[in-house]
This record gives C-alpha cells, structure tokens and sequence, in this order.
C-alpha cells in the first residue's frame, strides 16, 4: 500500500510511500526521477523503481517536487528534496522506518538531486538544504548531471542548466549546487552510465569520481550497455545491478553491526 503525504503546501510538494511487509524497521530507499528539472516530467518515471525496491524489502520514498515552469528551479527545487528528506522521521508510519540506513537512487538530473541531497552536511550554514535532520548513506547516481559547469558548457538538455539555475552558472552557486564541488564523505556512491548514453555524457560519472578522489571517499563507476533511458527499466539488468548493490551494502552493514555487538 502506498501513502501519499505533502511536505509543503505547493501541489508538487508531496512524498509517495511503499512500506515491505513485515513490522519492524526496514532500510529506505529515496527516489528521485529526472527530465532535466523540468514540469513536463514527473514522479510517475520514480514510481516503477520504487514498486521494485518494496518488494525487494525496502521502504521506497519516490519523491515529487517543484520544477522548473511550476514553481521549481533554484534553490526551490533542491530545497524540496530536503524538506522531502527531513519530513521522514515525522511520519505516520516513520516507526517503519530505519532511518540509520537511508539511500537516494536519482536519474538524470534527479541524479544531481541525489548526490546533492548526500553532499548536504558540506553546506555552510544558512544555505538552501543545510544542516540536514536526515542523512544519506548511501547514493546511487544514474546517468546523473553531475558537474554543472560542465554540463553547461555542452549545452546538456538544451539548455537545461541555465533554466534550472535561473542564468549563467557563477561560482557562488556551483559551490552550492553542483555535486562535484559537494562530494561527501561517509557515504557509499555509485555511478551507473550507459555507454551509449548521449543525453548525459558517461564522462559526468567520471568527473564525479574523479572530484571524489582528493577527498578520499571511493565512487564505484559502472558502465553498463545501453542509453540513457535503459537505466529506470526496473526489468533490465542496469536496474538488476543498482538494486543488488543495494541489497549487498545493506546485508554488509547489517553483518557489521552484528561484529561490533
């Protein structure tokens, strides 16, 4: 069964949540759909992933939010994916909810979204999405928009950046928006890219890894056969590998946390 619950009071602003079977606490899984920030796609391309991962044992959170042409855009945009995150531990059913074990999974540009939403205790206090009540532990990034400068000078989307951030990208801002300039430590990462993906270049999952390695926190890259729609196929084998890795991080942590008792 799923719930529905607004984190906000815009008609984008609500979270869709799918509980396992069972009753005690189950690891989450946020996700966070693409389309270039943009209205004209919504949470409907989250909802088939996050059907997977429920009954893959997870608590999936697929996430709406406001984008550019309703409201979206930045900050707004990212600031809903904190409000989202944060709203967790309130809900009705956050006693379902291990909130020591929370993964956000994003495509495209909710791949920017999702290595945003990990990078946000990197934030200096007063930014949009600082100081967050929810931690990620793990992020999953398909395909993601990853280095906004980068994707801006390739003219990614058509455009894309510049609508979402509402001009020319600035320092000022990439330091707070794009997730090469945030790589957080702590968190386990993956880079999933088709090698035949021409709407996001694979070269946007390197430069993260690549941004990742002064910091010394390891981003596992994993090209895999297709484009860049092959990977929110929840039958494919690019999807197969996400939701393996998911469930092997979490069998790891659980099997540590047995050592240390």
């Amino acid at each position: 069964m799923t719930t529905t619950v607004a984190y906000g009071p815009h008609p984008d602003q609500f979270l869709e949540l799918t509980l396992p079977p069972g009753s005690g606490p189950a690891p989450v899984v946020v996700v966070l759909h693409g389309g270039f920030w943009r209205a004209a796609y919504g949470v409907d391309l989250a909802r088939p992933l996050a059907a997977d991962l429920t009954a893959a044992g997870f608590a999936a959170v697929a996430v709406e939010y406001r984008r550019v042409g309703a409201g979206g855009g930045w900050p707004q945009t990212v600031e809903d994916v904190a409000a989202a995150l944060d709203a967790l531990p309130g809900l009705a059913d956050a006693a379902r909810l291990d909130l020591t074990d929370v993964a956000v999974v994003g495509h495209s540009a909710g791949g920017h979204l999702a290595a945003w939403a990990a990078g946000r205790p990197l934030l200096p206090p007063g930014a949009p999405g600082a100081d967050p009540r929810v931690r990620v532990t793990a992020a999953v990034l398909q395909a993601g928009v990853l280095d906004l400068e980068r994707a801006d000078e390739q003219g990614l989307g058509r455009g894309a950046v510049r609508e979402f951030l509402g001009g020319p990208p600035v320092p000022e801002v990439l330091a707070l928006a794009s997730p090469v300039q945030l790589v957080p430590s702590g968190v386990d990462l993956l880079c999933v890219h088709g090698t035949g993906d021409d709407v996001v270049p694979p070269e946007q999952s390197e430069r993260y890894a690549q941004a990742a390695a002064p910091t010394g926190s390891p981003v596992e890259v994993r090209a895999v056969p297709g484009d860049h729609m092959v990977l929110i196929d929840p039958g494919g084998p690019a999807w197969g590998l996400v939701r393996q890795w998911l469930r092997t991080r979490r069998r790891d942590a659980a099997a540590g946390a047995r050592l240390d008792t």
